[in-house]
């Protein structure tokens, strides 16, 4: 009984961390240092303490707040952390998650040299680019100071770009790839 319970407290540790994590695309050292009163909170958002100390709101589904409140059923003890450890910050370590996430996806027999943590705060930006979200807004949530920092995600974008072409532009409506090289540099417009 004592391997179950430890197994299900296990299991909604994971869940919470991926599911806030694809969910938010905090940073890593961001999601595994919050607090447990993110998971008291009514709010449909985070309040995130990032880099340099800035503050930023980062809204929640209700999946993400339904998994914080089945993680924190399964706390044992009482603490100032969502996912406190034996660790000397009392919270779960960047390291200990890539780990146990790795563990896990060797477990469902997926490819372990692609799951990282940091892929899922990718996930969450491209997806959200993909979708037609604002470069900008994309920024805010991720924290970014700088626009630059976040035009990383928007190969996504240029890929969409590029099947749209392919797929839609009239001179190409057998599908064929035009190349550049094929238009005589010679030839009067």
């Amino acid at each position: 009984a004592g391997d179950d319970r430890a197994e299900a407290r296990a299991a909604a540790r994971m869940l919470c961390l991926l599911e806030l994590l694809y969910a938010t695309g905090l940073r890593v050292s961001e999601l595994v240092a919050l607090p447990r009163s993110a998971a008291a909170t009514r709010e449909r958002y985070l309040v995130v303490k990032g880099k340099g100390g800035r503050e930023r709101l980062v809204p929640l589904t209700d999946l993400a707040r339904e998994a914080m409140r089945t993680h924190v059923a399964h706390l044992t003890a009482e603490g100032s952390w969502l996912f406190p450890a034996e660790s000397e910050s009392g919270h779960l370590t960047r390291q200990a998650f890539a780990r146990d996430l790795k563990t896990a996806a060797a477990a469902a027999d997926l490819r372990t040299d692609r799951v990282s943590p940091h892929v899922l705060r990718h996930a969450f930006a491209s997806h959200l680019l993909q979708n037609g979200a604002d470069l900008r807004i994309v920024q805010e949530l991720l924290g970014h100071a700088d626009i630059s920092t976040t035009q990383i995600y928007t190969h996504v974008l240029d890929e969409r770009l590029k099947g749209m072409v392919r797929d839609l532009h009239p001179l190409n409506d057998r599908g064929d790839q035009i190349e550049a090289s094929s238009v005589s540099s010679d030839e009067p417009y």
